[in-house]
């Protein structure tokens, strides 16, 4: 149990270490611009989320099959899925706010 315990503690650290490199400014437009669909967590589950059937981004599989410049596309381009329309934001944020959303895309695990 100790050894479990430690194992546990240790992931956790490396967990918040992995969210304090992303910006408070990007994590504040996450939430302005994304969570209402995607959770402030990145699991999809919201209203809108389960509607659309949301990718759950928290999860290694998705993670693993989705490079960068996917996940950057999606933002900037927008998406359709199952009914659903993601607005694009290549006009309404600029490219670091881009890059930094993609940062914290791949934080959510």
């Amino acid at each position: 149990m100790h050894r479990f315990l430690k194992v546990l503690l240790a992931a956790l650290v490396c967990a918040a270490a992995a969210r304090a490199d992303v910006d408070p400014k990007i994590v504040r437009t996450w939430k302005a611009k994304c969570a209402s669909c995607h959770g402030v967590d990145g699991k999809g589950d919201t209203e809108t989320g389960k509607k659309a059937k949301i990718s759950d981004f928290t999860k290694a599989e998705w993670q693993k099959s989705k490079t960068d410049a996917q996940i950057k596309g999606a933002i900037e381009n927008g998406t359709k899925k199952d009914g659903a329309e993601m607005d694009a934001y290549k006009d309404k944020l600029d490219a670091a706010q881009i890059d930094g959303l993609v940062q914290y895309v791949r934080s959510l695990k």
